[in-house]
């Protein structure tokens, strides 16, 4: 068995210690000289401090963050740059919860969900931004695009009626274009019901089986609203008109190509 020096263990041990506490002590020295005293122990603690001011911040920040995509994703703006306007729009006065709202300051509107649908809401006060023309007014809520100028807005209230006087009015530049002397348009507005009637019969052949049999017969009716047009014209060599409302609309083509 190997005979163990216990007192060269003891200064290996000591000088193990040794080399411990002078790295600990270096470590401690914050101020490189080489003794370690009160001024160590405040750079320390300033670093501490500082590490815990850091994270402290960081994690504020982090809150705030996530508060505030909270707050964007409930109110939903949206920025003038953002996109291209879509075919339906609803105009609305800026409310006070996004006029307040710094996630909100300087947007022109908001999406707004119904069923699946995203709505685009404009603020009011916003619509020069777009440089749109509306229809009678910008005084009502919601708008449809007029079918042949994408800047021009239409009240959902007119818009039917609106586009009803100007397909008469486009008619009647066509009578006068393609030289007609007279002049009607009849306006016609199909029932939104529809009458429906079932009718049974009884079948009886000699010799076999009687049965029975049914048939819907359903029946739309029409109701003249109005003589919407009806002028004499001078009567002239037709020329070919200049179509906007109409002119795709296979009938009126055919009539001007004849």
């Amino acid at each position: 068995m190997k005979k163990i020096d216990l007192g060269q263990a003891k200064k290996d041990a000591l000088g193990v210690l040794d080399k411990t506490k002078s790295a600990i002590a270096k470590a401690a020295d914050q101020n490189n000289d080489e003794k370690f005293d009160m001024q160590d122990v405040s750079l320390v603690a300033s670093k501490v401090g500082k590490r815990i001011k850091d994270g402290t911040t960081a994690l504020k920040e982090s809150a705030e963050e996530r508060a505030r995509a909270r707050e964007l994703n409930s109110l939903l703006p949206f920025f003038a740059e953002d996109f291209g306007l879509p075919k339906f729009i609803r105009v609305a006065n800026r409310d006070k919860k996004r006029a307040e709202s710094q996630v909100c300051n300087g947007s022109v509107g908001y999406y707004s969900d119904t069923k699946g649908l995203r709505l685009v809401n404009i603020f009011r006060d916003s619509l020069e931004v777009f440089k749109l023309m509306f229809f009678p007014d910008c005084n009502s809520e919601f708008y449809y695009v007029d079918p042949i100028d994408e800047n021009r807005y239409i009240a959902l209230d007119d818009y039917f009626n609106y586009l009803k006087v100007e397909r008469i009015s486009e008619l009647q530049r066509l009578a006068q274009s393609l030289g007609a002397k007279h002049f009607k348009v009849t306006y016609k507005e199909e029932q939104n019901s529809i009458a429906e009637k079932t009718i049974k019969a009884n079948v009886k052949v000699q010799g076999a089986a009687t049965g029975s049999a049914e048939r819907n017969l359903s029946e739309t009716k029409f109701e003249t609203i109005e003589i919407a047009a009806d002028m004499e014209c001078p009567g002239h060599a037709p020329n070919r008109p200049d179509l906007k409302y109409l002119q795709k609309d296979p009938a009126i083509r055919t009539l001007i190509d004849m």
